[in-house]
């Protein structure tokens, strides 16, 4: 086991090979029963990941329903933040994901120290930081906020409140166009909402004259003012299924459209067009499609990688998620 942990720091996964005629998801599905694990799904994650797990949805969500669980182990199929939200919420059980270097480049783009030294230029602030960073970011801050209530949490603030928002710069002035509110904004962004070309996009419009174009806010001003609706991943899959409509295109990460396709399957759902080359032509996080149905099966088998929260780190961020938890119950 020694040799194994060794083997995970060093590559950040289990680099054992899968036999072939190992017949992958009959074992995870024995696996979760034998271990008493629940399987967590990000929608960005591969659908034949998504079609195994237990719960799929964003990443708070999961971790809330993973909590109220009686599993002894939570495998969560997204990315290295949602790993550790879960176990800040469920310390007593084991969080293990299939990779340790499924990141985040809007994660990332927030470096606890800097930002540290950040919040001191404003003392009179309280931060708010969206659920997308890290533990050590989500303890540095007063208020945890979703893409779905952060628009309600500023404006439920007092007006003469001065807010630092992080790490999403374009989710912050998204919020400030909304509300008026003059807000202090981290520069960080998410590498696959970025990357949304308006050029494709409207040529994109044209050929679906009547599609509607539904965005996710970490998308850039220039795309978000273009979209017939804007909201969280979560909302976007609503907006499809209850919509009359029957094409939509679809500005984030082109995981969802799995489920939408699973729940709207006589609709017409095109992914909004990436600026750069890739497989698909559409926006793909390539940290998601780290999640792979062999590196779930070893991690469920040897339990690695873990995710591990310090505890003086794992208080002081569940008391932001938390209060996000009781301001929401008003809103």
């Amino acid at each position: 086991m020694e040799a194994l942990l060794e083997e995970v720091k060093r590559v950040g996964y289990v680099n054992e090979p899968v036999a072939d005629n190992i017949d992958l998801v009959a074992e995870i599905n024995r696996l979760r029963k034998e271990k008493n694990a629940v399987i967590l799904a990000h929608y960005y994650v591969d659908g034949a990941i998504q079609d195994l797990a237990d719960y799929i949805g964003d990443s708070l969500g999961l971790s809330q329903q993973a909590a109220s669980t009686d599993a002894e182990m939570i495998v969560f199929c997204g990315v290295h933040f949602m790993g550790e939200t879960a176990k800040i919420l469920s310390p007593d059980k084991k969080v293990v994901i299939p990779d340790l270097n499924a990141g985040c480049s809007l994660a990332d783009s927030a470096p606890a120290d800097k930002f540290a030294a950040f919040k001191a230029q404003y003392p009179d602030h309280i931060v708010l930081s969206y659920i997308n960073c890290s533990a050590d970011i989500k303890a540095l801050s007063d208020i945890i906020v979703t893409s779905s209530n952060a628009l309600k949490i500023v404006e439920s603030l007092p007006k003469d409140q001065k807010i630092i928002f992080a790490p999403d710069a374009n989710l912050g002035r998204f919020i400030i166009n909304k509300t008026g509110r003059d807000m202090v904004l981290w520069d960080g962004a998410c590498i696959v909402h970025i990357d949304i070309s308006l050029e494709k996009l409207q040529a994109l419009r044209q050929k679906y004259p009547e599609a509607k174009f539904i965005a996710h806010p970490e998308c850039q001003e220039h795309i978000l003012v273009h979209a017939d609706y804007v909201g969280s991943t979560t909302a976007l899959l609503k907006y499809v299924v209850d919509s009359p409509e029957q094409t939509f295109i679809v500005g984030t990460e082109a995981g969802i459209l799995h489920k939408m396709r699973q729940a709207a399957p006589h609709k017409k759902i095109i992914p909004a067009p990436a600026s750069q080359n890739n497989t698909c032509a559409c926006s793909e996080c390539p940290y998601m499609k780290m999640n792979t149905l062999e590196k779930l099966y070893n991690c469920m088998l040897y339990e690695q990688p873990e995710i591990l929260v310090p505890e003086d780190v794992r208080v002081k961020a569940e008391a932001s998620v938390l209060r996000m938890l009781e301001m929401s119950k008003s809103l």
